[in-house]
């Protein structure tokens, strides 16, 4: 028996059980692990059962869901952190299929009967493409974590540099929303660090994203982040409610949307 050479499953997807159970015995002897199907609702649950599926061989042809539905269904579970490439296997080629499948991603296709061989090679090719689609996608995701710990290091130093110069002002010396009148915090708010404080207050006073963004001078992205976090702290469901929650004409509102 041939040694494993592949960390990619493939998922076999075929109505005809035979041709499954020798594909898959073809594949696992060339080094490939298998994930046999005999129906496309059957490929759907394995795949989103098993992340190390990373290849797919489909029928065109099947009963309860073509080949280019299944894939196009994979890809919705598959959603943009997830890659996989997909092979088409058909026993009557159409044109109109073929340009379907394209259009719907399918990487490439074989008509039956199958020389294993050239679907071997085939299979190779794609695997390495799905390696460099891997890379791209943690590339992405490595990136945006480095952006959002340089956002977050430079807020800590803004907020650092404000602490020692005035704790009850601003970067810009201005007084904070409650020195500004007798509003008082609500005690939930408590918790929140000086940077998730700020952005509340502001989205209390009716500011968008991007005019807390120039307040506090930080990205709308970042202002979207601690949106989230004061929303999650305060087990608050809403922007609007958390307005409410700090508008000073609103107190008696404000006392029923905080209270637990």
């Amino acid at each position: 028996m041939n040694k494993l050479t592949s960390a990619v499953k493939v998922l076999v997807v075929d109505d005809q059980p035979l041709i499954v159970e020798e594909l898959c015995e073809f594949l696992e002897s060339s080094g490939y692990r298998c994930v046999p199907c005999e129906s496309s609702q059957q490929a759907i649950q394995r795949f989103d059962d098993d992340p190390q599926i990373g290849l797919v061989l489909c029928d065109l042809h099947m009963p309860d869901m073509d080949g280019i539905e299944l894939v196009r269904a994979l890809q919705q579970v598959a959603g943009k952190h997830r890659a996989f490439e997909a092979i088409m296997l058909t026993g009557r080629a159409d044109k109109q299929d073929v340009i379907k499948a394209l259009r719907a991603g399918i990487a490439d296709y074989y008509q039956k009967p199958i020389n294993l061989d050239e679907l071997l090679e085939g299979l190779k090719r794609q695997e390495a493409a799905l390696e460099e689609r891997q890379k791209d996608l943690q590339l992405g995701t490595l990136n945006q974590k480095l952006q959002y710990l340089s956002e977050s290091i430079n807020d800590l130093y803004m907020d650092l540099d404000k602490a020692r110069r005035n704790p009850s002002k601003d970067t810009d010396g201005e007084p904070l929303a409650d020195d500004a009148g007798p509003l008082e915090i609500p005690a939930i708010f408590n918790q929140l660090s000086p940077r998730q404080l700020d952005v509340a207050r502001l989205v209390g006073r009716g500011q968008t994203n991007y005019q807390i963004a120039c307040d506090l001078g930080i990205t709308e992205n970042t202002v979207k982040l601690y949106v989230s976090q004061v929303l999650r702290l305060t087990h608050m469901h809403n922007r609007t409610q958390l307005a409410l929650a700090l508008s000073p004409s609103n107190s008696a509102i404000r006392q029923r949307v905080t209270a637990h």
